[in-house]
């Protein structure tokens, strides 16, 4: 890697804050013309395949500068969905909204070709081809999808040929390039194993039989050989459980070792953290560093992860949702620790049931908030969202009737999705409902204060792709801030790869330091606030 250039893309000016003026959430949904609604594929919910929900993907498909959004349905599928569900076949499907640039959306799933009509999960998006255009990934109940950006607007469905067809039952994935050679490789979290409806030891007011019910999956991580194909090396490199239950996966530098590890939550059992050794080789390093299980020791249902450095320490800091409760690990050079409770979570989670994570901040005063979608997991029981704000001395405050009429109206909630879609500054929100209409929630006021948002890219001779694995670091007067950039978070989903720093009052970073994949490290001095900063390194291989 050598030459390295900054471009200053968009800078916008933030207006002066107003004392005990928080940011609100506004519901936007329909007036931005997504008119998209999820359904399990049946007119009942009545199995877990159908329970589990999906997740959302925001990307920048035509590298516009502007966020676009993926979203994934269920679908009529044999031996999950009752035979009176039949009249929905054929009439489901994924979509695939362009962001205009003014606020709204438009649908091209048609045209685009990216419309699976296959029962999706998640999805995840990177450039696997290094060729300078996002290409996406869909996770099924079923063979999973690999669609090639043709860089003309329109997608090539090449799973099978690419090798990433895996056929089970798969929930989420995480693009990064393990072994530095410039491609991304991808791990795939796998659920279980349902059984199409031969147990079926429940009754009514309980709902349908829960994961331990069914066989494990064991998790898939494929090698980037470099020609557009993957090469499975799950044994080859350590990863391999057989009887795994993925509910979502996520990379990190957990141990700021320079290297991302790979943290995986887990139904029901102890998650995994699975980080390289000496040998290259990866090792489950999760109940060494207490990443493993919930808050007093017990297997949990975890949900999917969000991570980022809650209290500024130097640290990345673990949220983990839960059926029943929720588990927050604050790191530290000799581990992490249980947080929930001295931080304030307890009284304000342990109500619910929770799925969906967004470690961000919404109001740009440099310290992560924390928004969770809520729902009922066997049956379609609604629950109200929660926000929660970082009060940046150890604690948070529950935000939510103070943050707009959303927050007190209620859904299932799933997945969780955030991007500054309309480019102003400040943090907005998709959160993905089960069988339901999706919540855009656009964020007015957060932007009263200073930000800044770091687009990190490597330049290969083929095109240039975002730098997954990267770490920044922004420093004002008396705050750290860090990051890693990996997008691929939370419950299924994937958010803004453009990573997002509130800079509060300070009219500037101090300093912009960015720790490249391959370990580089350059530092920028006196980087004014307000813009989105692009940073480029040359790779020649």
């Amino acid at each position: 890697m050598k030459r390295t250039c900054l471009c200053v893309l968009l800078a916008l000016a933030a207006g002066p804050a107003v004392a005990n003026d928080l940011p609100v959430f506004t519901e936007v949904t329909r007036e931005a013309g997504i008119d998209f609604k999820h359904s399990y594929g049946d007119f009942e919910l009545d199995n877990i395949v159908e329970g589990t929900g999906a997740g959302a993907c925001f990307f920048d498909y035509d590298n516009d500068g502007f966020q676009d959004l993926y979203l994934v349905n269920g679908a009529w599928t044999r031996g999950v969905s009752d035979n009176r569900g039949r009249r929905l076949r054929g009439k489901l499907h994924n979509r695939l909204y362009h962001n205009n640039g003014d606020g709204t959306f438009t649908d091209v799933t048609e045209t685009s070709g990216a419309g699976d009509e296959t029962f999706s999960s998640g999805c995840s998006a990177a450039d696997y081809d290094n060729d300078g255009d996002v290409d996406l990934y869909v996770l099924n109940y079923g063979p999973n999808r690999l669609y090639r950006n043709n860089g003309d607007g329109t997608f090539t469905e090449v799973s099978h040929q690419a090798g990433l067809d895996f056929p089970r039952w798969s929930l989420h994935a995480v693009w990064l390039d393990y072994d530095g050679d410039g491609w991304l490789d991808v791990y795939v979290a796998n659920y279980l194993r349902y059984d199409e409806g031969k147990f079926r030891d429940f009754y009514a007011a309980r709902g349908y039989p829960g994961p331990l019910s069914y066989d494990g999956e064991p998790d898939v991580l494929y090698h980037n050989n470099g020609d557009g194909t993957f090469t499975d090396v799950t044994d080859a490199m350590g990863v391999y459980v057989a009887d795994g239950r993925a509910m979502s996966v996520t990379a990190a530098d957990l141990t700021n070792s320079g290297r991302l590890g790979i943290y995986v939550t887990n139904d029901a059992m102890e998650n995994y953290y699975w980080e390289q050794g000496p040998d290259g080789k990866f090792h489950d390093r999760a109940a060494e560093l207490n990443l493993a299980w919930g808050e007093n020791g017990q297997n949990v249902a975890s949900m999917g992860p969000a991570i980022g450095d809650i209290d500024r320490n130097g640290w990345l800091d673990v949220f983990v949702p839960d059926l029943r409760y929720c588990t927050l690990l604050m790191g530290n050079k000799n581990g992490w620790d249980f947080r929930t409770d001295t931080v304030g979570l307890s009284v304000v989670m342990g109500q619910y049931t929770s799925w969906g994570p967004a470690l961000f901040d919404y109001d740009n005063d440099g310290w992560l908030d924390l928004y969770t979608s809520h729902g009922n997991a066997h049956h379609e029981y609604v629950e109200e969202d929660t926000l929660v704000r970082n009060k940046g001395d150890g604690t948070f405050e529950d935000v939510s009737d103070l943050s707009g009429p959303f927050f007190r109206e209620k859904y299932v909630g799933r997945g969780v999705a955030y991007a500054d879609y309309d480019n102003d500054g400040d943090i907005d929100l998709l959160v993905v409902n089960l069988n339901d209409y999706p919540n855009l929630l656009r964020n007015d006021g957060g932007n009263r204060n200073n930000w800044l948002m770091i687009d990190a890219r490597l330049v290969f001779p083929t095109g240039e792709r975002t730098a997954i694995g990267a770490r920044v670091s922004v420093e004002t007067e008396g705050l750290k801030q860090i990051a890693d950039l990996v997008p691929m978070r939370g419950y299924l989903s994937q958010h803004d790869s453009r990573l997002h720093f509130g800079l509060g009052r300070a009219p500037a970073a101090r300093t912009v330091t960015i720790r490249w994949p391959d370990g580089a490290v350059e530092t920028f001095h006196n980087v004014r606030a307000n813009q989105v900063l692009k940073l480029r390194r040359e790779v020649h291989r």
